[in-house]
Parts: structure tokens; C-alpha cells; sequence
């Protein structure tokens, strides 16, 4: 009896709906003896998506290797700590905590850096949803400008810690390459944390997901310096508008860039005006 041979649309339609394993697996089978070229092409496909699955669970698993070595020893509640919005001219620099449940599936966990926007606010959306607890920290720009921005960020972290303490109970902190001053716990420094640690990774998508969004209200408020399109970072459109108009109350005025706009601007208006 002849195999019965679905038309190609059909499979590639099978394979874009597919949504775990078994199902891939089991159209690669069905057609493994079909002759056609469009059919061993969509097979190839197939086959490829399943290599990529299992190497993005090998890659998670190096991920959470750290913490599976601290749950063997008893500990619980291990909380993964980063910060991001230490280099933009304005807004908050802001920090998340992140407990992660034993088992994680939240494919694409990567350093929010290296994590396209539309995957970094699925992501963050994900691990809120699986999370046992996540906390956030905010520390604003008249903060920063009081503290510096190296004690603020710290702060921001300490305070997500403390959020996050609000809803679960926090063990061991595993931090991206410090160690946050005024938290209880135990912690654990690791170089590049948020591209070596799930829980790193997870709180640095969280935090960056949620100051893209502050950024996004500021640039509602103050639409002539469009920091929705850069979130505050010193870019070139930036430092143009920043000469030409000013800082806003947004920007961080203990920042040279800012600082130096400001003086300058402070100097025009002093200028006498030239004589009729």
C-alpha cells in the first residue's frame, strides 16, 4: 500500500503550528520516506529545530549550574540581582531580584543586551509569570545626582533585594560582578553573571524591560528629546537636542554632557544682546 502523501503546505503549516518536541518528532518521521525534495526540505527543517531545542536546554542547564550547586547544600530562595541604566544621561537607574522556580523553560534567556526587544519583553512577561518572587529598585535622577551613579545603582539593587524579600524569603544573592552593600544574605559575585546565571539574566531582562517602559512614559512628558528611542543613552539625536535646548528634568545633571549643555545654555542667555 502506498504511503499517503500530504500536500506541502499542509506540512509546512504542521510544522510552523508545532509547539513541543514530540510533535516535530513525529512529523520528521512521517515523512522520512517521502521522496519529495519539498518534503525532505521541510524534514531538514524539522530536524534543525530539534537540534536547536536541545541545544538550548544544554545552554539553560549551564545556566543554572551555580544555583543547583547551592540547593544541594540546603540553601533556598536564591535570588539573582542586576541593574541596568548606568550609562544613560536620564531617568532611573533600576534593578530587579529574581527567584526562579527548580525547572525553567524560558527559552532565549540571555543578558537583556544581547536579547531583542520583542523576545526581552516576552521574556520578561514569562518569568514573572513562572517566578516564585521578583522585586524591583528604583533609585530617580535626584538620587543619582546627590549619591553618584556607582552608589546608586548599588542602591537600586539593595532595594529590589528588599522588595523581593516582601513576598518570599531570600537565602543567597548571586550578583553580577559586586557585592550590594546593606543586604543580610550571603552573596555570591560573578563576572558577566547576567550571560552566566538564569536568575542574573532573568532579573537583568525584568529591570531593563521596566525602565524601557519609565522611558517610555518620560518620553510622553518630555517629547522633544525622544527617549523612546534611545531610553536616555547619550546619542548623537540626543546630544543635539541636549545642545540646543537644555536638560529636562529627567536628566541627570551631575553627568558632563548634561552639565556641560546646561552651562552653556546658562551662558547665551547671559550674552548681552548685541547694540541696535
Amino acid at each position: 500500500m502506498s504511503q499517503t502523501r500530504h500536500p506541502l503546505a499542509s506540512l509546512r503549516q504542521c510544522l510552523r503550528d508545532a509547539v513541543d518536541e514530540s510533535e516535530i518528532e513525529a512529523l520528521a518521521s512521517r515523512i522520512e520516506s517521502d521522496g519529495r525534495i519539498g518534503a525532505q526540505q521541510i524534514r531538514a527543517q524539522a530536524l534543525r529545530r530539534l537540534e536547536s531545542g536541545r541545544a538550548e536546554r544544554l545552554r539553560i542547564g549551564r545556566l543554572v549550574e551555580l544555583r543547583d550547586q547551592l540547593v544541594v547544600r540546603g540553601v533556598q530562595g536564591i535570588a539573582g540581582v542586576d541593574e541596568v541604566g548606568v550609562g544613560p544621561l536620564a531617568g532611573p537607574v533600576v534593578a530587579a531580584a529574581v527567584v526562579l522556580p527548580e525547572r525553567i523553560e524560558l527559552i532565549g534567556l540571555d543578558d537583556s543586551k544581547r536579547v531583542r526587544p520583542k523576545l526581552r519583553e516576552k521574556l520578561a512577561a514569562e518569568i514573572r509569570d513562572v517566578a516564585i518572587g521578583v522585586g524591583v529598585g528604583e533609585v530617580r535622577v535626584e538620587e543619582i545626582d546627590q549619591i553618584g551613579i556607582y552608589q546608586a545603582s548599588l542602591e537600586a539593587m539593595r532595594r529590589a533585594v528588599k522588595s523581593l524579600e516582601r513576598s518570599v524569603t531570600v537565602e543567597h544573592v548571586l550578583v553580577d560582578a559586586r557585592t550590594i552593600p546593606g543586604v543580610s544574605q550571603p552573596q555570591t559575585s560573578i563576572i558577566k553573571g547576567d550571560q552566566k546565571d538564569a536568575s542574573i539574566a532573568a532579573a537583568s531582562i525584568v529591570a531593563k524591560v521596566y525602565r524601557d517602559q519609565l522611558m517610555q512614559r518620560l518620553a510622553d512628558r518630555y517629547p522633544a528629546y525622544g527617549f523612546g528611542q534611545h531610553m536616555g543613552y547619550g546619542t548623537a539625536a540626543h546630544m543635539a537636542v541636549l545642545d540646543r535646548v537644555g536638560p529636562c528634568p529627567a536628566h541627570r545633571r551631575s553627568f558632563a554632557p548634561v552639565e556641560r549643555a546646561e552651562r552653556r545654555l546658562a551662558a547665551a542667555s547671559t550674552r548681552p544682546s548685541p547694540a541696535p
